[in-house]
């Protein structure tokens, strides 16, 4: 006889926990081992104790069916994990069969941790108060996690379609970084006058388990069907996966190679993992990258100077400016600014650029923003999460990303694609 799921679940994570790093260790070296054995800590236990509280909630009749997909859901995981000792991307059966439910269990007992964390005190309260209905209550609770999961879930498969007009003499000039209203719609905006810079960005697509080649590419082939004057492309285009599988992102851009001349890009962190295998799709694909460098090109909008960073660790606050004095503005040029990580930002002397474009935050990935509201997790820290923000006389915008890392964590942030227009000051 097969042993109950309640009583599988702790040894099979017990298993895993301690069997995949040992593996990893022996087989791809000390820092993946270290990287799997922080994931598998921080999500298997709390997991582990959501999966015992639901089984036990949901009775003799779906309790067993519970627990069956929860050690599922561990045993994925573990596979997945020790895939990436030799990663690369994988058929689409494997992918929903091994790695999405895997890295959706993982994510699940991430998530599951502070919730659990948060509601210890009040049941320990309630205990102490003999308050047994209040604790019987509290205990349906206990499916919140899941639930944000399953959004979590349908908002990663998923990207929101845009139309974002970027007015840059709207929000005054502002001493202290602070967020400034943009306008986004679902469908095209009204012909203006003068005729505003279109811009496609393209940023943290991440191509993996959650968005393989095709994806990719059919995204960006109807992004590329809005005829922009300027794709830009800010970084973190591999994941683990992709970093494993030479040609997979020359396949996923392919759909540029239409618009040559008019395509430039910049590394992100991610990129500095496997730069020779993104400096070659690139130029297999017609797409000018810029490592700290500069390019000036004619649009039907005017001409435009696009200064690109490369991505910095250490030392932002001199390189920054630095980079920016060695290109200087252009007379009569609308100057752009492509820098992956917004926290860079604040090293930009306002008035040096009249836009930047970053990426890297991926919206926050938890938030309000599928509701109607900017509010993410990253609202109170001091990166700018998503949107447009303004500086003196100059302006960033932060793009949602196409995709994210690993994990479907955008609870409420959903994924962006869109065409921006960008309507300059008038000098």
């Amino acid at each position: 006889m097969f042993a109950p799921p309640d009583a599988l679940l702790p040894s099979l994570a017990a298993a895993i926990g301690v069997g995949v790093p040992l593996f990893a260790a022996k087989a791809r070296g000390r820092t993946y081992a270290l990287f799997a054995l922080v994931l598998v800590t921080l999500s298997f236990p709390a997991g582990v104790i959501l999966a015992l509280r639901l089984i036990e909630l949901s009775g003799p009749r779906f309790g067993p069916l519970v627990g069956w997909a929860f050690v599922y859901g561990i045993a994925a995981t573990g596979l997945h994990m020790a895939s990436l000792v030799r990663a690369r991307l994988r058929q689409r059966w494997v992918r929903y069969a091994m790695s999405v439910p895997g890295m959706t269990m993982l994510a699940l007992g991430a998530l599951a941790l502070p919730f659990l964390l948060a509601l210890a005190p009040v049941r320990g309260l309630l205990g102490l108060a003999d308050a047994h209905g209040a604790l019987a209550a509290l205990a349906y609770a206990d499916w919140l996690p899941v639930l944000a999961i399953v959004h979590a879930l349908a908002t990663s498969f998923g990207a929101r379609r845009e139309f974002v007009r970027i007015d840059l003499a709207q929000g005054g000039e502002p001493a202290a970084l602070q967020r400034v209203p943009v306008e986004r719609r679902s469908s095209a905006f009204e012909a203006h006058n003068p005729r505003p810079l279109r811009i496609v960005q393209i940023t943290d697509p991440h191509i993996g388990p959650w968005q393989p080649v095709h994806r990719l590419e059919r995204r960006i082939e109807e992004l590329a069907a809005h005829e922009p004057d300027l794709v830009l492309l800010t970084g973190d285009f591999l994941t683990m996966e992709s970093n494993g599988t030479p040609g997979a992102l020359a396949r996923a851009l392919s759909p540029l190679t239409k618009l040559r001349g008019r395509c430039f890009a910049i590394f992100g962190n991610h990129d500095h993992e496997a730069p020779e295998e993104v400096r070659e799709a690139l130029a297999a694909t017609g797409i000018t990258l810029l490592v700290d460098d500069e390019v000036v090109t004619e649009t039907p909008a005017g001409p435009v100077q696009i200064v690109g960073a490369d991505h910095y660790w250490e030392e932002r606050e001199e390189r920054i400016p630095a980079l920016l004095k060695r290109f200087p503005r252009r007379a009569g040029h609308f100057r752009l600014f492509l820098l992956h990580d917004p926290l860079g930002f604040r090293s930009v002397t306002p008035g040096e650029v009249d836009l930047t474009l970053s990426g890297h935050t991926h919206g926050g990935q938890l938030g309000l923003v599928s509701f109607g509201f900017d509010w993410t997790v990253l609202s109170r820290s001091r990166w700018p999460d998503q949107g447009l923000f303004a500086l003196g006389a100059s302006r960033l915008y932060v793009h949602r990303g196409t995709g994210f890392y690993g994990f479907p964590l955008r609870v409420g942030v959903p994924g962006e694609l869109s065409l921006v227009e960008v309507i300059p000051r008038a000098r």
